[in-house]
């Protein structure tokens, strides 16, 4: 296995820097610890959910923490530095769609009162499919583009930095993740995400400052980096290779977000549109993020968090967009090479070294100490993410595939199953080490910007029309559904078959399949889905309103009773653990007259893992009755409605100001 280099590699190796790194992870693991203490982890919801306590500060946090991974350090730093601050637009996009997300589409979710995303299109729609094909093509996404860029980016640091083995790295890394996820649940998460999300952005500013500092400020920057070429291109170009100068020469427009619709390489259309309807995905469906917002304690917490997510998302332009380009002004020779010898000699791969433009600026301009504290940053990023998807996708395993295997399982089973699983995703991304290391970092920003393109327009479009339409039924959510994959592949097999190619080394892919943008081609995904949901829909009957209460925005404020579509095979669900719960308690009470108590380690394990040896007994019929006639309370104190409503109004203006500027 080959380790990638950078000429000279600066190893942290002083006092200082271990200092830092080693205090950083006591404080995490103190901050896990004393969450553990503080919340009930012994249960679903205090598991999953955080017990639906956590307040504003922690939720926007974590919601930030979540969505920025290594992969965000080394992915936009590197497609800063090699096309400009165009990439930008898909942070500061997220600004628009968080304030959807609180406002719009977590009321629904709320007053649905579910878990999962699954959960609530089995509820929303009847039946088993659509949510059993949501939590597969999650789980997909979650391991093949989050957690495998997560890892890539994160060892592309490790390994400039401490040269360090991948696999002892990623080992070390996700071992210690998976421990705080088990234990603590979603509350341990949220509270580190906090730290973490403070660590993040003050490492990120001290590299930003020096970064500026080096080059010489922000008009310097204006004017070195159409100039920041290699300049080993024509003494050490070989000659078969017939090197276009659009290859290594800065582009024109690198300073504007939105760029010509035909030959930008992120046209403006598609970063206004097409990064909207994959944002919208993300932010406002996909199960890492929401379930951040179900765990707040009111509405009012949802929506303030959001706004603070959405604030902080303004950042990463400044601290990892621009930190990128400067990269390749101080170091054009190796961040911007060209010939694929060079590059090979430089970062280990033949189709450019962009995605070393940060761990290159922290290992050659940091002093010892503050390097330390960058690698700090990158582990907290990479830890942070990575301990999110683990704890969602535990949550979509037990609560939408194996509770459909094992209807009659109850909490005590459901929290070792939920653990056990992220130990399996660990075992999963530790054995995909290989194949991303394999992969072309070159093209890594694109591979995982593409994935989600060619697959998630189908689910926004069908959250989307579930939440705003009454009218759409399950065979037209299925279908849509199915056709959208099946439209989405179309795309994604071909292009992924020839390769994406690179500036010298054009794909074969043919232009009438390839030669869409990925972002127009989301756009035209999403529509085509929509039209496909809304035809079958209108062809087949319609959800009476009985079955809709409080399951779409319009009907959000209903106090009417509402008959689930799923009620038989909840019913079912409850009947199984009713029975098994008498099982059990047949079990314990032959235990006890045995007098064989539990082992002092059972004990010590169970208490680790907050799993208790005693569980709450299965609700009555009665209890089940009264439970479900409980409206959900999405009501808001009107001084702190206007309040967070007021910062939303003035977040869009500061959104706005920015596009105008960059535009």
């Amino acid at each position: 296995m080959t380790v990638p280099h950078m000429g000279t590699s600066v190893a942290i190796d002083n006092p200082a820097d271990i200092i830092v790194i080693v205090g950083y992870f006591l404080m995490v693991i103190g901050v896990g610890i004393w969450s553990m203490f503080r919340t009930n982890r012994g249960t679903v919801g205090g598991y999953f959910l955080a017990g639906r306590t956590m307040v504003w500060w922690p939720v926007g946090a974590s919601l930030f923490a979540s969505n920025i991974g290594s992969g965000h350090f080394v992915g936009l730093a590197g497609t800063g530095a090699a096309s400009g601050i165009a990439v930008g637009g898909f942070e500061w996009n997220a600004l628009f769609i968080v304030l959807l997300l609180g406002w719009l589409f977590v009321p629904v979710y709320l007053t649905a009162g579910v878990i999962t995303m699954p959960q609530y299109l089995k509820k929303r729609f009847g039946g088993g499919r659509i949510s059993l094909y949501l939590s597969v093509i999650s789980l997909f996404l979650y391991i093949f583009t989050k957690i495998s860029v997560d890892m890539f980016s994160g060892a592309v640091f490790i390994q400039q930095a401490l040269g360090w083995n991948i696999y002892v790295a990623v080992i070390a890394l996700l071992s210690i993740t998976a421990l705080y996820t088990v234990t603590g649940g979603l509350a341990a998460l949220m509270y580190t995400d906090t730290v973490q999300t403070f660590v993040i952005i003050a490492g990120a500013f001290v590299l930003t400052a020096f970064s500026f500092i080096e080059v010489g400020g922000y008009n310097a920057l204006l004017e070195k980096y159409h100039d920041a070429l290699p300049s080993e291109r024509q003494s050490r170009e070989p000659e078969r290779y017939n090197i276009s100068a659009r290859c290594y020469t800065p582009r024109a427009d690198a300073f504007q977000l939105l760029r010509d619709p035909v030959e930008g390489d992120l046209p403006w259309p598609g970063v206004l549109f097409g990064i909207a309807i994959v944002g919208g995905w993300y932010w406002c469906t996909d199960q890492v993020i929401v379930q951040r917002c179900l765990a707040a304690r009111s509405l009012t917490h949802v929506k303030a968090g959001c706004i603070m997510c959405g604030y902080l998302k303004l950042l990463p332009m400044f601290l990892m967009v621009f930190p990128g380009m400067i990269s390749r002004v101080l170091y054009p020779e190796e961040v911007g090479c060209v010939v694929p010898e060079v590059c090979k000699e430089v970062c280990g791969t033949e189709v450019g070294c962009s995605n070393i433009a940060y761990p290159k600026l922290v290992v050659s301009i940091m002093p010892d100490g503050l390097r330390g504290l960058m690698l700090a940053v990158m582990l907290a990023a990479l830890m942070s993410s990575l301990a999110s998807i683990f704890n969602s996708s535990s949550t979509l395993f037990t609560m939408d595939i194996w509770t459909r295997i094992r209807p009659q399982a109850r909490d005590r089973e459901l929290m070792i199953v939920g653990r056990v699983w992220v130990l399996c995703i660990v075992s999963i991304s530790i054995c995909w080490i290989p194949v991303v290391q394999a992969a072309q970092s070159g093209q890594l920003f694109d591979y995982i910007q593409s994935v989600t393109s060619y697959l998630a327009p189908p689910i926004a479009a069908v959250f989307f029309l579930a939440v705003f339409v009454k009218r759409v039924n399950e065979p037209g959510a299925f279908w849509g559904l199915i056709g959208g994959l099946f439209m989405g592949l179309c795309r994604m097999v071909p292009e992924f078959t020839f390769g994406s190619g690179s500036c010298i080394f054009p794909s074969n892919c043919p232009s009438l399949v390839c030669g869409v943008h990925y972002l127009y081609f989301a756009v035209l995904l999403f529509f085509c889905t929509a039209a496909l949901v809304l035809i079958v829909s209108y062809c087949t009957p319609a959800i009476p309103d009985r079955n809709l209460h409080r399951l779409v925005f319009s009907l959000r404020h209903s106090k009417e009773v509402r008959e689930d579509l799923d009620w038989e095979e909840e019913e079912r669900a409850r009947r199984a653990r009713r029975e098994a719960a008498e099982r059990s308690q047949a079990r314990l009470e032959e235990e006890k007259e045995a007098e064989r108590p539990q082992s002092c380690i059972g004990r010590l394990i169970g208490w680790f893992c907050g799993v208790s040896s005693v569980q709450a007994p299965e609700p009555t019929e009665q209890e089940v009755k009264e439970a479900s006639d409980q409206m959900p309370d999405i009501s808001e104190d009107p001084v702190w409605k206007h309040v967070v409503n007021a910062n939303g109004i003035i977040m869009m203006t500061v959104a706005v100001f920015m596009w105008g500027y960059y535009s």
